[in-house]
């Protein structure tokens, strides 16, 4: 009996961390991120092609973030180099317009939508007849308009929310970068109901965003409690029609909520920025010592015994909820001054000045550092401190607070999102939880959870230890790139009815 083939997956994302060696020429060079997106695109090719399934990944072509040069190129490198392998597997879109970014996403604003449009045109005219897969993964808005080119092919789509924001495009525009939108014009989602092609090309824009989540045959959010959220309303900023779409995918047990999970880098037994490299099993002295590191640097008062409460998100009021901690920020060090709280905050964002502000008022250099946004500080910040802040208005899915608990940082949340869905509140009788989430957005509710983190600073050192090595070991079995890619892998297998690759009966699944 002839050999079944194996589901070729093809993977639509704008970013990637990281790709596996062996999947193609120039693998290993190309990285390009803005956010979690990368985390999670890499983790799932890296998974899916450690399995031995056949995944593809189309990405832009970003030759200047991918560090390729090529005016350094002689004779045969260049063709060499524009040349595929028979056994490639990555395949780059090209388009000018992508080789000399910096970054995936434009400062300009109206860049992004050429850029998407220049994306998805490649990936529908030249990537998807070349890989001729079985199921298409694709990612935000960027990747729109592929889920209606699927659906017309007749290939399953999935596509994954990472953020809301969109951007939208007349058909008209559309078809002027080169995609032939009239053959899945009835695939995608207007501004308002199409009477037909002609009426619409011109007049009626195309929401990219919406069109992904109408047109796939399944979506899934960046977390359960999120996903949740969308649909019953809960944030003004979802707009009515993606929480429309949203919800009758849901309705129709065709959307899921998956949690991204922290960049492998993070792992204080082998993270290089750390002063000094810890485990769940031996953390006490080392975490010490990374904060007297850090306090040093700071100019802090020296203690390690002293409660040390960390914030590493950008400083934005809008959502990571920065001004409720500026409002009792003064209080909350005067209240545990016996104890020498300190603050640390490791981020840009429009609220850095009123932290600057607040701590040269009151004198407050000893006991609350303000700095920009630093790779190695912020590692060391997770290492060094006991107390996570991140008070978020909202959060689709949220990291910091995976990285703190994996770092024994325990995290100080609103009770939202994917905070609701990785934070539990901390209970030593019964070893369980993690945190410390509060569940009325104000500053006062932040207090309450501030209080009930330095009852837990208080708690006998030994009962303190046994918690934090728990949460430690926990959490890194928890939050890893496995786990999120099994979520992915059991999907596909729903979606294609059948598994990935034949296994053996007595194989195990990734896990």
């Amino acid at each position: 009996m002839p050999k079944k083939k194996k589901p070729r997956i093809l993977i639509v994302t704008p970013e990637i961390t990281y790709l596996p060696t062996g999947m193609g020429n120039m693998a290993n060079n190309l990285r390009a991120k803005a956010g979690g997106m990368a985390d999670v695109s890499a983790s799932l090719v890296s998974a899916l092609y450690d399995l031995g399934a056949d995944v593809h990944v189309a990405l832009p072509h970003y030759r200047k973030m991918f560090n390729i040069d090529i005016g350094n190129f002689i004779d045969n490198e260049l063709l060499k180099y524009k040349s595929k392998l028979p056994n490639d597997r990555v395949h780059l879109a090209e388009d000018r317009i992508f080789y000399y970014q910096d970054s995936v996403y434009s400062n300009i604003d109206v860049v992004n939508p050429k850029i998407a449009l220049a994306f998805q045109r490649e990936v529908i005219n030249n990537i998807i007849p070349t890989v001729k897969p079985d199921l298409i993964h694709c990612n935000d808005w960027m990747t729109g308009l592929i889920p209606g080119e699927a659906r017309t092919l007749g290939i399953p789509s999935l596509f994954t929310i990472h953020n809301i924001h969109t951007h939208k495009l007349t058909l008209a525009t559309i078809e002027d970068a080169g995609i032939d939108a009239a053959e899945f014009w009835n695939q995608l989602y207007y501004s308002w109901p199409p009477y037909n092609y002609e009426e619409s090309r011109s007049t009626n824009p195309v929401d990219l965003q919406a069109s992904g989540i109408f047109a796939a045959h399944f979506i899934n959010t960046v977390s359960p409690t999120f996903l949740n959220e969308m649909v019953d309303g809960k944030h003004s900023f979802v707009p009515e029609n993606i929480r429309y779409e949203v919800a009758s995918k849901k309705n129709h047990n065709c959307a899921a909520g998956i949690l991204n999970s922290p960049d492998e880098s993070n792992d204080p037994e082998t993270d290089k920025y750390l002063h000094e490299c810890f485990s769940a099993e031996k953390h006490r002295g080392p975490k010490r010592n990374n904060k007297e590191h850090l306090q040093k640097l700071f100019g802090l008062i020296q203690n390690p015994d002293a409660p040390v409460f960390f914030w590493p998100s950008r400083l934005d009021p809008v959502q990571k909820g920065c001004q409720l901690l500026a409002d009792i920020l003064y209080q909350m060090v005067s209240k545990y001054w016996d104890d020498q709280l300190q603050v640390m905050i490791i981020a840009n964002g429009s609220y850095q000045k009123v932290f600057y502000d607040i701590v040269g008022f009151h004198n407050l250099q000893e006991r609350v550092a303000v700095c920009d946004f630093d790779e190695e500080l912020s590692h060391i910040g997770f290492a060094a401190s006991d107390f996570m802040l991140m008070p978020s208005l909202f959060e689709p899915c949220g990291l910091p607070q995976m990285v703190s608990s994996i770092y024994g940082s325990l995290p100080i949340a609103h009770d939202t999102g994917g905070l609701h869905d990785t934070i539990e509140n901390v209970n030593p009788q019964t070893s369980t939880g993690n945190g410390f989430l509060f569940e009325t957005y104000d500053s006062a509710g932040l207090a309450w959870a501030i209080d009930k983190a330095m009852e837990f600073h208080h708690l006998d050192p030994s009962i303190k230890d046994a918690q934090i090595s728990r949460i430690m070991a926990e959490s890194k079995a928890r939050f890893n790139h496995k786990v999120t890619a099994q979520s992915y892998i059991d999907i596909y297998e729903q979606m294609l009815q059948r598994p990935l690759v034949e296994r053996s009966t007595d194989e195990e699944p990734v896990k």
